[in-house]
């Protein structure tokens, strides 16, 4: 079976099907791939550079913006990740995703498995940040500017970033 996947005109043929192998290998639906492409899309500022840094100074780096910290729960060097190409760190997002696979059932589950893990499956409702330095640190994402940012606010720009990318699919076997 052919499926569309989002953002696949930017990325290699071997980076899509290894997408697919992922997402397969989790059980996710053809959905989730495009939804992986998207959040992925967001996370490195659609270069899906492994060696993006964050531009805030966080020391997040790659694909799916690694911190140092997770970097060393996964036991790699954020710069051995940062030195991979695309294609060899989609492993290591494979194995960050891995604890959560079972319960992404939506975009704003699978951004969350990034930004705050305790989130996925919780309401759209749920508040993520009010004031604090986690706030600031993220008030880009307060959509109406109450000062707090719930879940839905966050995946807003992911869904920006998904709908954009069903404009560059391309289409791989499933």
């Amino acid at each position: 079976m052919n499926i569309t996947l989002a953002w696949g005109t930017r990325v290699s043929p071997e980076f899509r099907d290894t997408v697919v192998s992922i997402c397969k290998g989790f059980g996710w639906t053809p959905n989730h791939a495009s939804w992986l492409m998207s959040c992925m899309a967001f996370e490195s500022g659609e270069t899906f550079s492994p060696s993006v840094r964050n531009a805030a100074g966080s020391g997040a780096v790659g694909l799916i913006q690694f911190m140092p910290e997770t970097a060393a729960d996964l036991r790699v060097d954020i710069n051995v990740l940062a030195s991979l190409t695309a294609e060899k760190q989609l492993a290591w997002v494979e194995a960050y995703f891995y604890p959560y696979a079972s319960r992404i059932t939506t975009l704003s589950d699978m951004y969350m498995a990034i930004l705050l893990p305790r989130y996925v499956g919780q309401p759209e409702e749920s508040i993520l940040f009010s004031g604090g330095v986690s706030y600031r640190e993220n008030s880009g994402l307060d959509n109406n500017h109450d000062g707090m940012i719930t879940k839905a606010e966050a995946t807003a720009k992911v869904q920006a970033k998904y709908d954009k990318g069903m404009t560059l699919i391309e289409t791989v076997e499933w």
